[in-house]
Parts: structure tokens; sequence; C-alpha cells
């Protein structure tokens, strides 16, 4: 791992700690960065912190979100993927990122988003996250939409990916 994907990561991890968020799993794996996981218990208080406050009672679809940091190096990009248990909503913390959406497989043009700014991405919508020229911080609630059989890490449709995955 490289000594800046490293310091990133600390930072990161410093600041989450600072902030007062218990991190229920730590990923630094990812051949696009990585990311926090955040405990679920605490998706109100960090809605307050990456979200201006947003109430997460209106973001609950079948009553559990899971909040996450991603940390997405620059010039690569995750996979062109969507997911059948979960819609999301992103908001970027730090650097600038590209972003693609879709109703369909085909890919659209890059969005840049900046921190301060948000997207919301429904159940099976096309989406792909870009690292541009720094590396990008993006807070992360997923709004998990089955009840009875809540999203995670499998739930992931690649139609597209640079890793071969």
């Amino acid at each position: 791992m490289s000594d800046q994907k490293k310091e990133i990561f600390e930072g990161v991890a410093q600041r989450l700690k600072i902030e007062g968020f218990n991190v229920v799993n730590r990923d630094e794996t990812r051949p696009w960065g990585g990311f926090f996981v955040i405990d679920e218990e605490q998706a109100q208080q960090f809605a307050n912190v990456y979200f201006e406050g947003l109430n997460v009672d209106d973001l609950k679809i079948s009553g559990k979100l899971s909040p996450k940091i991603l940390i997405v190096a620059p010039n690569t990009r995750l996979s062109w993927q969507y997911h059948h248990r979960r819609a999301e909503i992103w908001r970027v913390v730090n650097g600038t990122v590209g972003v693609i959406t879709s109703d369909t497989d085909e890919q659209g043009d890059v969005k840049q988003l900046t921190p301060g700014q948000s997207i919301k991405l429904k159940q099976g919508e096309r989406h792909r996250l870009i690292g541009l020229e720094d590396w990008g911080i993006v807070s992360e609630i997923w709004q998990h939409t089955d009840p009875a059989s809540p999203s995670d890490e499998s739930d992931i449709v690649r139609v597209q990916d640079d890793f071969g995955r």
C-alpha cells in the first residue's frame, strides 16, 4: 500500500475517532481505495455531521441504514454497478469526484461533485464513483429496501469493472 493511501486512511480514522464514531469495519484492500463502515446505531449522528442534519427517519425505507465513508484513489473507477436491496445517498467530504448514473446499462457523462455536494441513487439505478486528480472522500448512507434481507457487500451487480471482478 502506498504511503499516501496509508496517510489518507489514518487521517480519516483519526477524524472519525475524534467525532466519536465507532468503526465496525475498515477495508483498505480495494483496488480503487477502500471504506470505513460506521455503527448503524450512529446513523443520526453520522447524518448530523456528514449530511447537514438530514433526519434519518426520513431516509428509512425498511428501518435500517448503514453509514460509510468511501475513499477513492486518484484516477480509479469503482465498478459500473447497481443493487437489488438498497438505495444510496452520497455526499462529498473532500476532493472532487466523478459520478456516472443511468437507468440502463449505458454509461452517460461524468458529473463532477465537489465538497458539500450530494447525490441520491435509487435502488436499481446504475452508478459509478470515479476518483479524479486527487483522493476523494465521500460519505454514504445505504438505505436498505428489503427489511427481510438487508443489503450487504454481496448485493452488487457489476455491469462493468476495471479490475475484472
